[in-house]
């Protein structure tokens, strides 16, 4: 009987299985699928209350200490805690050298075949270092979801990602817009290879009527999931709130996520006078996610492009709502267009502009005949390009 390859999985979003915790859990869902291919150990950054070891599914997942106290650099999504925190840009040093000593214990441990660095950087550079330094057999498969090739773009972040590129064994990308700019600093093969869905659990069979009964909707029920940040664009989504509800007095936006820009935003609703047509939930568990994509009638995600070059990687959301039968508007950015093909697996609008929202909701509700062939689309769309089985079977064969 052959042996399975050992994989160390590294990542600095990973779920922390606390109630209520909303990382996304896309690390996860891949690795987990992967445990009847291979050994999958995880290694991720410990956050206040998790345990430093612990098994998921056939995962080993190990969490290494890098600082002290509650606010820790990787407690969510890394790059917005340093744009509110100066004094976290302290803990990178820590950071840095903590994970590559996790990464030479348990490569010892477990005898590491290949690790999968998610993330360029740190990951990537950081499993990079540990193989020239250390462990000159061992392979790298790095994935890149889109902040780390968006961002850090000065010039020590392009030096760090050029040298990272060069010398890890593999690369994948999660849309064709990262592999765009990915081959601006590399000649080497890169394959797009999004993160999946489950596509039976974002599915139209998740529609309640008790959702909206508990959230007091009794029309049009618009929805958005994601982080509150400026990247997100959700102000313009807010300023497009009024026109709509002009024409539709009843409609309802609920918006899912916490983060940074949510003071701000719920200021924004009171200058509005549009509180009581807008609500903030907070991050919901992820569980509970299906249900709010597949009883809502429009999903609408109006991402912009920062004025620093951030922008979205890929935008799982999009693809869970289609796959949930919810109509998708989106905006006009490249990385999106892998999930939503304008007129047929959703609409797109111009970026930074409430007015292209507002008129596209108001048309599509005036239109409502034809989103039964755009809804039927997405559904079929999604569970073609997106589902973790065909997803975690193009990985598995990269592994191995």
């Amino acid at each position: 009987m052959n042996k399975k390859k050992k994989i160390l999985v590294i990542a600095s979003t990973f779920p922390t299985f606390i109630a209520g915790d909303a990382t996304p859990p896309f690390v996860y869902e891949l690795s987990k699928r992967l445990v009847k291919q291979f050994d999958i150990y995880v290694l991720a950054p410990y956050s206040f209350g998790t345990k430093t070891f612990q098994e998921e599914d056939g995962l080993l997942i190990h969490r290494y200490k890098y600082w002290f106290g509650k606010n820790n650099l990787a407690d969510g999504a890394i790059l917005p805690n340093l744009k509110k925190n100066k004094l976290l840009y302290f803990q990178i040093p820590f950071f840095y050298i903590f994970q590559l000593l996790a990464i030479m214990k348990l490569c010892k441990k477990y005898k590491i075949d290949t690790i999968h660095a998610h993330w360029i950087i740190p990951q990537g550079f950081i499993a990079v270092l540990y193989k020239k330094i250390f462990n000159r057999k061992i392979k790298i498969l790095c994935t890149t979801h889109g902040t780390d090739i968006f961002g850090l773009n000065g010039k020590l972040g392009i030096l760090f990602k050029k040298y990272t590129l060069k010398n890890i064994d593999k690369l994948t990308v999660v849309s064709n817009a990262i592999k765009e700019e990915v081959s601006k600093l590399t000649e080497r093969n890169i394959e797009v290879l999004p993160m999946g869905i489950d596509t039976n659990m974002f599915s139209p069979k998740m529609e309640s009527k008790s959702l909206r009964k508990r959230l007091n909707i009794n029309g049009i029920f618009l929805l958005y999931v994601g982080r509150l940040s400026e990247m997100k664009g959700i102000k313009y989504l807010i300023q497009a709130m009024p026109e709509i509800i002009e024409n539709y007095n009843k409609t309802k936006l609920v918006i899912v996520g916490d983060g940074e820009e949510r003071k701000v935003l719920e200021e924004l609703t009171k200058e509005f006078k549009i509180e009581n047509n807008v609500i903030f939930t907070g991050w919901i568990n992820y569980l509970k996610l299906p249900t709010y994509f597949a009883t809502a009638d429009i999903f609408i995600g109006p991402s912009i492009k920062t004025k620093n070059g951030y922008r979205e990687g890929f935008g799982l959301t999009f693809a869970e709502s289609i796959s949930s039968k919810c109509v998708a508007i989106a905006s006009d950015l490249p990385a999106i267009k892998d999930i939503i093909i304008d007129n047929q697996t959703g609409f797109i609008v111009k970026q930074r502009s409430p007015k292209s929202i507002a008129n596209k909701v108001i048309n599509l509700i005036k239109n409502e005949d034809k989103l039964k062939t755009i809804k039927d689309n997405g559904r079929d769309y999604a569970v073609k390009n997106f589902d973790w089985k065909t997803i975690s079977m193009k990985y598995g064969k990269l592994l191995e």
